[in-house]
């Protein structure tokens, strides 16, 4: 988790300048969403309680870590980046949680990573972007929906890796038991 919020805060600085794209899309569009899938593998092979934990270090290490690598000057630009990040992050990640555990027991396993993603997705996208750049000159209602765009894309492809870890682990589980 602490790997995935540096990677994202860092590459966040960096415009995705493929495909006319530059203006709408970050590079830490396409890393952040792993958080999620780290939350609800978390959650569904420890729990809620677990979860929790593996969140708040991913808070602490991304607020602090976020600091030391930003490329903008130590400005209010640069204040309201890791502020945004960390507000974004441990909102968004808890909701994902919690999200995820009450939908934990849903028939179709796909729904509770879903669901819990697509949410906790448009909550950490509307709160980064618009405490980050909210009043500035950076287009960040333009830079939020392509951001959310792409998360909501691998929300979908997320679900491949997730069934495969979850079914690889909770194997891993049954065979150590017997």
């Amino acid at each position: 988790m602490m790997l995935i919020v540096l990677a994202s805060n860092y590459l966040v600085q960096f415009p995705f300048k493929y495909f006319q794209l530059d203006s709408i899309l970050t590079w830490g569009a396409f890393t952040y969403p792993v958080a999620f899938l780290v939350t609800d593998v978390a959650n569904r092979i420890y729990g809620f309680p677990f979860t929790r934990k593996v969140i708040f270090v991913g808070f602490v290490w991304g607020v602090v870590v976020s600091y030391f690598f930003t490329l903008s000057p130590i400005d209010l630009i640069g204040i309201r980046i890791v502020i945004a990040s960390g507000t974004a992050f441990l909102i968004a990640q808890m909701m994902d949680a919690k999200i995820f555990d009450k939908l934990r027991n849903n028939k179709r396993w796909f729904v509770p990573p879903f669901v819990s993603s697509f949410f906790s997705s448009v909550t950490d996208t509307v709160l980064f972007f618009s405490i980050a750049f909210y009043g500035t000159d950076v287009p960040w209602v333009t830079l939020g929906l392509g951001d959310f765009s792409v998360k909501i894309l691998l929300a979908i492809v997320m679900l491949i890796p997730f069934r495969i870890i979850i079914a690889n682990l909770l194997a891993g589980k049954r065979s150590s038991i017997s």
